[in-house]
């Protein structure tokens, strides 16, 4: 308990920094205290502390689906600073807070009720999950009395939840009020980042208590140890195809900036984990491609003749490794750079692991100087090259017939600003942004590694939602539009304004493919008959148009931008092309 001689002093706690770059450091820096509230303030519902915890942790927005088992909450949001998005499903939410979680280091936030709205948030969590993506997701529950008596939704969350998240934390004491924010704040951005669950019963959140605020929980970001150093500078010294590979959601600009400086003054390429490019710019002369399902050859070539990887921020899992396949020889050289001791998803050789977040691991790594081989120039240059022809766009005339995603990244990639930042979910059409759309800085590509369908409108609005100023761009196929297009809903209520575009190829088209390989010649399940998302788009009060022809492509552009721009909403380009092209 605070005395009023504590109380009357000035008492802080810093907030661990827990933020993408200098700019976000300036937003939030209205957030970075977190006072201790002392004794003779009024009592507060823990509801209320909640939220004034989320506010004092940074919390810009939270994603809810309403329901009656947090109410006290949703009250505590009405005059606070936290912008509350009520989404249309608690999917949308979910994957719209795990993707802010993305941009940033801090978590994102969603808030649904119990049962049917917690069964619809997994999707969202198990993303958060296998992307290692920070995330809170509050969930209403019954009054701690009616549990274990099958009560209406009753669901045990603790089941529910626990082998899908880092912590599932249940609020049954409501003075803990405060410090469960905290634990799960930190738990979430600790070690491999990922999401905490909070259940909330709801007689327990209306419950009165003292206001006083639990102070945030430094996360440790690690570094090179001076043994650390010494082992990586002599592996370099020794490597004639040193490779860094950049992945996860555990960056900041500065530490991007900072490796890719370093990278490109000692002639080192690096490569980005699948559905992560932006760490090392697209434009870098060290930048040679991204590594992952799909991923042209030259750099799966590239992953078994390096001598020497470096992860940082990832392992090499399934996915890199095609299958547990690539890169499995115990003789070969990886150091693996990781705040997480586990190692969790690591298959493969390790030679040293580093335990350090990314931006602690820069920083050490500036200090090894060594002097640029020419083989490392020419190595860095060969691959270089081959990511230049990959990434060479398509002629941006339109051809005869039926429009063509070629020819709308042709137009669309020129008239990008530097800062453009594309999601996409899961599925064929995502190749074309995985080809040629420009990441250039930090969280410039946000996406779901984990394959799930439905991401792309949801990450878009919460990507325009917090970062305005930038061209947001959300690549769909028409399969997964339909999964979660109603949140375009949620982006005209809130001013949201991505351009989405809808490849609609009238299948699903990963599946087809794997469907042809095993079952040639045997379509099944597999075919779809969509609605005109033009018209669906202008519905929800944005800009919305059909394109067939490849010739209508460009002026199709034109008007979906001038619309963002002149009129402030959203816009939907509806692209029906053939089936079986592929951007690659």
């Amino acid at each position: 308990m605070t005395t009023e001689t504590e109380a009357t002093l000035t008492a802080s706690h810093t907030l661990p920094a827990a933020v993408g770059n200098s700019e976000q450091d300036a937003r939030q820096a209205s957030h970075s205290e977190v006072p201790h509230a002392g004794a003779g303030q009024a009592l507060k519902s823990a509801g209320h502390v909640i939220v004034d915890s989320l506010v004092a942790h940074g919390v810009e927005r939270s994603y809810v689906v309403p329901g009656e088992s947090f109410l006290d909450v949703l009250d505590g949001l009405h005059n606070s600073d936290i912008e509350t998005i009520v989404c249309r499903h608690e999917g949308g939410a979910a994957y719209m807070a795990e993707a802010d979680g993305k941009m940033y280091q801090r978590p994102g936030i969603a808030m649904v009720t119990r049962g049917p709205g917690a069964a619809n948030a997994h999707v969202g969590l198990h993303t958060a999950w296998q992307d290692s993506t920070p995330m809170l997701l509050f969930v209403g529950l019954i009054p701690f009395a009616h549990r274990d008596r099958e009560a209406f939704q009753e669901f045990d969350i603790k089941a529910w939840f626990g082998t899908g998240a880092k912590r599932v934390m249940v609020l049954d004491h409501a003075e803990r009020a405060s410090e469960i924010v905290a634990e799960a704040m930190f738990a979430a951005m600790s070690g491999r980042p990922g999401p905490v669950v909070v259940g909330l019963p709801e007689d327990v959140i209306r419950q009165q208590i003292d206001p006083a605020l639990h102070p945030a929980i430094p996360v440790a970001a690690g570094g090179m140890s001076t043994s650390d150093a010494a082992a990586l500078e002599a592996a370099l010294a020794e490597s004639s195809k040193p490779l860094f590979v950049t992945g996860g959601n555990d960056w900041t600009q500065a530490a991007a900036d900072q490796l890719t400086e370093w990278l490109e003054r000692h002639h080192i390429p690096a490569a980005a984990e699948w559905r992560t490019q932006g760490t090392v710019s697209f434009d870098s002369p060290s930048y040679v491609g991204p590594i992952g399902y799909g991923r042209p050859r030259p750099t799966y070539d590239l992953f078994e003749e390096t001598d020497l990887l470096v992860f940082v921020g990832t392992v090499p899992g399934d996915v890199i490794t095609d299958g547990f396949v690539c890169r499995q020889d115990w003789n070969k050289k990886n150091f693996l750079v990781t705040a997480d001791p586990s190692l969790r998803g690591r298959s493969g050789p390790v030679s040293r692991q580093i335990l350090a977040k990314p931006e602690a691991f820069v920083r050490d790594l500036a200090g090894i100087d060594l002097p640029a081989k020419e083989e490392w120039k020419a190595w860095t240059d060969r691959m270089r090259g081959e990511q230049e022809r990959f990434a060479a766009l398509p002629p941006a005339a339109p051809a005869a017939g039926q429009a063509r995603m070629d020819t709308l990244m042709a137009n669309l990639v020129p008239r990008l600003p530097e800062d453009s930042l594309v999601t996409f979910g899961a599925g064929e059409h995502t190749n074309w942004a995985h080809r040629y759309f420009p990441t250039r800085r930090y969280a410039s590509m946000i996406s779901a590694r984990n394959g799930s369908m439905g991401y792309s409108v949801p990450s878009a609005i919460a990507a325009s939602l917090a970062e305005p100023r930038r061209r947001v761009v959300t690549i769909a196929g028409d399969g997964e539009f339909l999964m979660n297009g109603q949140e375009l809903a949620t982006a005209a209520q809130y001013g949201a304004t991505p351009l989405v575009i809808v490849m609609d190829n009238q299948e699903y088209g990963t599946i087809r493919t794997h469907q042809e390989r095993h079952y040639p010649s045997r379509v099944s399940g597999t075919q779809l008959k969509n609605p005109d998302f033009g018209l669906m788009a202008r519905a929800f009060g944005g800009f919305g148009i059909t394109v067939t022809e490849d010739c209508d492509v460009p002026a199709a552009l034109d008007a979906a931008l001038a619309a963002i721009d002149e009129d402030g909403v959203f816009a939907l380009i509806h692209l029906i092309v053939e089936q079986r092209v592929k951007a690659y």
